[in-house]
């Protein structure tokens, strides 16, 4: 069991939710343990209490392991902050022996890595967009092929050495091995997106507590990549100062009462609050609070596309939108989206998952599951080798090898 169990460790602004998952023999995941611990030390991705934040993920990861019954050593943990960055590079390698192999691979991506990068930004992903070999582009698995040449695309993510050193402290200090860093959005593609999505060109729009995270998929490959340091914190603000309330009350108020498009509202719809300075309840209108959430949401999805636009990929995604994140559960919320980035938009979440499950479906969880999908698929010994074909006869083995053996120089 040990070799074939997966943790995650989603370090959000607002929740931190740790998940152990085993996988099946099929491939699939069964969730084992689930622990969701609310966020402490943590504002828009970055780290700014140390003590609070290694204490709320020490209770996260002590609730997963007692539900589990699995003692958690290392586990994969989620990014994002306005400190990320990322960038397109392309990178060259010479193939020895004229048959293009791993190893050729791997050096054409060190070579696209040498880019030059600020002493302060640490490398999180390398993540491979094409291949060129002789000249022919288009290429998505170069290995085995015959040429000379090789050249790969590659997408680089980046982020800020000091704020991934000071995640990585937190959780170690909790007990907890990093193995890796993953990008929220990208966490959150593996387990939102079909793949007539990522050849089409889809865009993630993940948006939480604190970020808003995005990621662009065309041909099926990652082809940018961009965090924003807005999300749903900022519209439970100004709920809290609209309507004089505390941040309990105005998420409370937010999740309960909330829309993100004021004309869907009835004017003589009303609801109960108390405010800051009110003995008793008063009676406010939700067309107020629909209106003071339609501004925010509004201005987060120009941001969006703004950056969509700086990209320069947007007309390149016929698959649209799909939103996730805690915040796209606010009613109206799709169709605003859908308004002001003049996309089709669809909202997502994780589906068809096994075991401690319940709380997991929801946009909220989207990262989280997704850490664990992640880890399955970059990490060849988590794959289960399931045999599903008959074995091939020693004698045709032979015949087969023969025959490539006279193909080659």
């Amino acid at each position: 069991m040990e070799d074939q169990t997966i943790v995650g460790i989603d370090i959000g602004t607002t929740k931190i939710c740790t998940l152990v998952a085993r996988v099946e023999e099929d491939g699939q995941l069964r969730i084992m343990g689930v622990g969701i611990e609310p966020s402490r030390g943590m504002k828009r991705g970055v780290m700014v209490d140390l003590e609070n934040a290694t204490i709320a993920i020490a209770r996260s990861v002590e609730k997963a392991q007692r539900s589990s019954g699995y003692e958690i050593r290392s586990a994969w943990v989620s990014l994002a902050g306005s400190h990320v960055s990322s960038i397109n590079s392309r990178g060259t390698a010479g193939v020895t022996g004229g048959i293009v192999r791993q190893s050729d691979v791997n050096r054409a991506l060190e070579a696209a890595q040498s880019v030059a990068i600020p002493h302060n930004r640490e490398v999180i992903h390398v993540i491979q967009r094409g291949f060129n070999v002789d000249g022919q582009d288009g290429i998505s698995q170069p290995v085995g092929m015959h040429g000379y040449r090789l050249d790969v695309e590659a997408h680089i993510i980046t982020a800020a050495e000091t704020t991934v050193e000071n995640i990585r402290k937190a959780t170690e200090a909790a007990g907890v091995q990093v193995l890796q860093f993953v990008l929220n959005p990208l966490a959150s593609g593996e387990v939102i997106l079909t793949e007539t999505e990522r050849q089409l060109g889809v865009m993630v729009c993940d948006i939480g507590g604190g970020t808003t995270d995005l990621a662009i998929y065309i041909n099926g490959d990652v082809w940018h990549t961009m965090v924003l340091s807005v999300g749903g914190s900022l519209i439970t603000s100004d709920i809290a100062h609209g309507l004089r309330l505390s941040l309990t009350q105005a998420e409370e108020v937010k999740k309960k009462y909330g829309h993100a498009i004021r004309d869907e509202v009835g004017s003589e719809e009303l609801f109960s609050v108390r405010s800051f300075g009110s003995d008793n309840p008063i009676q406010m209108n939700r067309k107020d609070l629909a209106f003071i959430i339609e501004a925010r949401a509004e201005e987060i999805f120009r941001f969006v596309l703004q950056e969509v636009k700086r990209s320069g990929y947007d007309g390149l995604l016929p698959a649209g939108v799909v939103l996730t994140g805690g915040s796209s559960l606010l009613p109206g919320i799709r169709t605003l989206a859908s308004d002001v980035l003049g996309l089709p938009v669809r909202i997502s979440q994780p589906e068809n998952l096994l075991g401690l499950v319940d709380q997991l479906y929801s946009p909220a969880y989207s990262t989280s599951v997704g850490l664990l999908y992640w880890a399955l698929l970059v990490d060849e010994a988590l794959t289960p080798k399931v045999v599903k074909t008959p074995p091939i006869p020693n004698d045709l083995w032979d015949r087969i090898k023969d025959f490539a053996n006279r193909l080659l120089p």
